[in-house]
């Protein structure tokens, strides 16, 4: 299995897609719009039936695509992802029994964080690259700026409401290298099976 650190997913992309994957057969070709868009790296969350074996399936078919897994909550859902081939994983928060866990795991992890408390438990577990989630809801761009000062060695993924009119307010932060979305992935254009419009919302957000 290769093994990818925490910073070279950060710097893979300026923005992770975000998928959720309702049908195993949208699978590869929405992975396969990405790549042609420009983006090769993917979070898949645990929130189908098929998420895991679509981790599975794009690993194999596509080696390219650097795929991790997303809303991971349990210590279940860390040797699931682990066996699946999953390259990296993220979860939406991190309590601290969570956190030991994360810290045994052979795979890259990126804990969830949305307070200066939950950042410095983290910290303190040897965690310096952690996801901002709800980004938005908890102050947008103007908290994480913020959270700069007294935070000054962590890196923040930020992930939650971030769109095209906002993800530059994000980008422009120096400890903010890569964003999470759901935009480049409308539910529409997959079930329409409309790969070109994803192709091109993909490089767009990477422009």
């Amino acid at each position: 299995m290769s093994q990818f650190t925490p910073e070279q997913i950060f710097s893979r992309s300026p923005v992770i897609p975000v998928l959720i994957i309702k049908r195993l057969e949208d699978a590869l070709p929405l992975a396969s719009a990405l790549l042609r868009g420009g983006i090769d790296i993917i979070e898949i969350t645990l929130r189908s039936e098929c998420a895991l074996a679509a981790i599975s399936l794009i690993r194999e078919q596509l080696p390219q695509m650097l795929v991790g897994a997303g809303t991971v909550l349990t210590s279940a859902d860390i040797d699931a992802v682990v066996n699946a081939g999953g390259q990296f994983i993220v979860t939406p928060g991190a309590t601290e029994p969570l956190l030991d866990q994360l810290r045994q795991c052979p795979i890259a992890v990126i804990p969830g964080i949305s307070t200066v408390s939950e950042a410095m438990t983290a910290r303190a577990k040897g965690f310096y690259h952690l996801k901002f989630f709800p980004a938005e809801a908890c102050g947008g761009a103007s908290t994480l700026a913020a959270l700069a000062g007294p935070l000054s060695d962590i890196q923040f993924c930020a992930t939650g409401g971030i769109r095209p009119s906002n993800k530059q307010d994000y980008l422009a932060l120096a400890h903010v290298p890569c964003i999470g979305g759901t935009w480049l992935t409308p539910q529409a254009a997959i079930d329409a099976q409309d790969w070109q419009q994803i192709s091109q919302l993909a490089a767009a957000a990477i422009q």
